[in-house]
Order: structure tokens, then C-alpha cells, then sequence
């Protein structure tokens, strides 16, 4: 069995596989991957006959037709950082491998060339998990420069970090005039329950058929193929590690609905925002340290101490008031005390804000005395609804272009609708 070979198995045991031969690091051992898209290693000893179907599957390959432009369409341009949603089976190797050529998206994806023009281009190949501000920059200054040339930008990326990047470009990209959509996949484009070509084609047709020129994203709105959500950038977090339904806005309703066949519908009023003045790139200083600490029962002093070469803070606090425990109500309880001192000194140091473990609702300091104190020592975000991804890019965002000294008055200033003027609990996570 040769690489590339689309073959019929059978084991000792009893199994009947089908799959594509794929290069495998261990001679003794045979990777497949099944007609579900699933890897599988089978060792070679507990073949019991083997069949090849098909000779190596790269004679299979269709020559790409080329893309014509199509004056009456939008164009878009679809940057690549990564993820799954441009992959496809490699007929090489039988692995998933990355396509980013229009060619090719179009070929994946076909319905994209009834809706947009597509543009692609691939700016780096960046891990979501392993993000820092530097990416959030180059990913900004790449849309800067497309959105010369076209209507839209759908840029595509890992979904760990999605609703971060999300964030951050709705902060960096200031007087944005035109559409910038987050689009990624829960399920890769190899296996038959993805979820890149809906995502992918609902953005395409939100971009088409509406003048939404905001940062949003464009993710499965349920766990079916109906269609999917436009979320705002500002106020959308993953809430569950492989539903293709993961994100969800927290605080906020979803600003549109788009079907699979294409038809939009806004799910609350929509106000184009017009800017009069170019676009502005307001980005991230990159050397920029800034922490989230969160709040757990048997904390230590040492562990706020430890936070003092960081230039923000972000305290993940429970409940209501976002409460960090500093109170010392008997013996059991004098470590509390010290924390709460060392919180007072790190607030006179750099700003320290407050978000609360809850997904959803808003900050409350003045109810309870844990929240009052907590204001007191210099700890700020009293009304604040954002979750706690939000709280530490606006953090970084405040701090890379603004005095340090006026971050403390502007945390709680509405910049990119990070704000909710009002907090309706919305039960959307089922």
C-alpha cells in the first residue's frame, strides 16, 4: 500500500475499513483516513487482507478552473491566519492540508462565486492559541491595506481565540468603514459535519446583500445547517469546546441571522455607523504585560505580589460584585487581610480592573461591602458587563494609546459597543 491510495482493509479481528493511504512515521504502522474523515493507525501485523480501489488519488485531482470577476458582485478578500476553514484532504499524503488560492476556495466552496468576488491571501500561519499582540497588529495592517481594493474582508482563524481577535480588531480598526468578519470551524472541511462552508458563505452573504461596516462574527447559529449568527466583535465568547454553536454573545443579542440559502435578517435595528475620517490603525504596544487573576477559595497574598511587573490587571472576581477574597472576618481569615493590601498597593501602581466569573450580567460594587471596599482600595469597573477577554483587551488597547493616567476614566467609557447601555439576560446557550 502505497501513500495516496484509496484502499479496503480487513483485520484479524473482524473490522472492514475504507480510506486513503496516508504517510505514516512509523513503517509499521498504517494511517487511514476513513470516508468520515477520521484518522485511524491500524498495526500492520493485524492486517488480514488488504485491497487498493483506487491507484494514488493525486491522478484525481481536477485542473482549477479560473475565477472570473464579476462587476456586478462585491469583492471580497479572505485572509488565511490558519485554522481549518481553507483545509482540504492533501490527495498526496491523505492529511489535511491548507488552500488558499481562490482557485481553490471556489472549487471547495462554490456557492461563494454566485455571491462575492474573492480575493485571498494567506498573512501568516498563526496558532489561535498561541496569539500575541504583535499578530493583532499584523492582521490589522493587512486589512488596512485590502480595504483600498475591496468591499469586505473575511478573515479566517482558529476559534480558540476567536472572539479575542474579534476584539481586538474592533478596537484597533477605528472609523471603520467597511465589513470585517471573523469566520472560523469547529469541525475541519475533511470530515462531513464541518461547519467551514456555511460559516463561510453566510459571511460572504452578509457582506453582499447588507452596508454592515463594523468587526463582527460569523459562526453557526444552532447545531443544525439553518444558517448562522453575526455576533459583535466586542461581546461574543466560545462557550463550549467542539459544538459548531460554540459562540455566543454574552450581554447582547446577535445582530443578524443568515440562512444557508443566503437571506439576511437583522435581529435588532441596525445603524450604519458612518465615519467621516479615514481609517485609523490605534494598535497594541507589544512589550505590553498585561495579567488576569483569577479569584479561588485559599488564595495567597504572594499571588497579587507577584502580578507587580505587570502594567494591568485584570481580577476575575465572583458574583455580583466581581468580590476578591479581603476580608478578615476571624483567625481562619488574616491572610485576606494582606491581600487586600497588597491589591491597594498594586492599584496605586497600575490600573486594576474588575470582571465577575459569571458569563452573563453586570458589575454591582455598591451592593455588598466586599464591593465598596474593593472600590475603595482603587479597583475599577463598577457597572461594567464585559466578560473578562474584553475587559483585558480594552486594558491593553487603553494603555498602548492612551496616558496611564487617564486609563482609569476611560475603562468605563463605551468605545466600541463593549458597553451595554442595558443588561438583558439572554438564555441563548442550550
Amino acid at each position: 500500500m502505497k501513500t495516496g491510495e484509496y484502499v479496503k482493509l480487513e483485520t484479524k479481528d473482524g473490522r472492514h475499513l475504507q480510506g486513503l493511504v496516508m504517510k505514516s512515521t512509523d513503517v509499521n504502522i498504517i494511517s487511514l483516513k476513513l470516508d468520515s474523515g477520521y484518522n485511524i493507525g491500524i498495526d500492520r501485523k493485524k492486517v488480514k487482507s488488504s485491497k487498493v480501489l483506487k491507484q494514488n488519488n493525486i491522478a484525481c485531482v481536477k485542473k482549477l478552473q479560473k475565477v472570473d470577476f464579476d462587476k456586478k458582485l462585491k469583492t471580497v478578500t479572505i485572509l488565511h491566519t490558519g485554522g481549518t476553514v481553507a483545509s482540504r484532504v492533501s490527495y498526496k499524503t491523505g492529511a489535511v492540508a491548507p488552500s488558499f488560492k481562490p482557485e481553490e476556495l471556489v472549487e471547495m466552496f462554490p456557492e461563494l462565486s454566485n455571491v462575492v468576488n474573492v480575493k485571498s491571501k494567506l498573512i501568516g500561519n498563526m496558532f489561535s492559541e498561541d496569539l500575541r499582540f504583535s499578530h493583532w497588529n499584523k492582521m490589522a495592517k493587512e486589512i488596512e491595506k485590502e480595504l483600498k481594493e475591496v468591499d469586505g474582508i473575511i478573515l479566517t482563524q482558529g476559534t480558540d481565540n476567536l472572539g479575542l481577535t474579534a476584539c481586538a480588531l474592533s478596537f484597533v480598526l477605528e472609523n471603520l468603514n467597511k465589513p470585517v468578519l471573523l469566520v472560523g470551524s469547529q469541525r475541519s472541511s475533511d470530515r462531513p459535519s464541518s461547519d467551514a462552508a456555511i460559516n463561510l458563505t453566510c459571511a460572504a452573504n452578509f457582506i453582499a446583500k447588507t452596508d454592515f461596516n463594523e468587526v463582527g462574527i460569523c459562526m453557526h447559529a444552532r447545531s443544525d445547517d439553518e444558517g448562522c449568527y453575526i455576533l459583535p466583535g466586542c461581546k461574543t465568547k466560545k462557550l463550549h469546546t467542539s459544538r459548531r454553536d460554540a459562540f455566543k454573545a454574552v450581554n447582547s443579542k446577535p445582530i443578524a441571522f443568515v440562512t444557508k440559502e443566503g437571506n439576511v435578517s437583522f435581529l435588532e435595528k441596525y445603524h450604519k455607523k458612518d465615519h467621516h475620517d479615514r481609517l485609523r490603525l490605534r494598535l497594541f504596544k507589544e512589550n505590553l504585560k498585561i495579567g488576569i487573576l483569577k479569584a479561588h477559595p485559599n488564595m495567597f497574598a504572594f499571588e497579587i505580589k507577584n502580578c507587580s511587573k505587570y502594567d494591568g490587571l485584570v481580577l476575575e472576581g465572583t458574583g455580583l460584585a466581581g468580590n476578591f477574597p479581603i476580608n478578615k472576618v476571624d483567625v481562619k481569615t488574616q491572610e485576606h487581610k494582606l491581600i487586600s493590601n497588597e491589591l491597594k498597593k498594586l492599584a496605586k501602581k497600575i490600573p486594576v480592573v474588575v470582571t465577575s466569573n459569571c458569563i452573563f450580567g453586570r458589575i454591582n460594587m455598591n451592593v455588598y461591602d466586599t464591593g465598596r471596599n474593593m472600590q475603595d482600595i482603587g479597583i475599577i469597573g463598577n457597572y461594567s458587563d464585559m466578560i473578562t477577554e474584553t475587559a483585558f483587551i480594552k486594558l491593553a488597547w487603553l494603555l498602548s494609546n492612551y496616558d496611564k493616567k487617564k486609563v482609569k476614566d476611560l475603562f468605563m467609557e463605551d468605545f466600541r459597543g463593549e458597553i451595554s447601555k442595558r443588561t438583558e439576560f439572554e438564555e441563548e446557550f442550550v
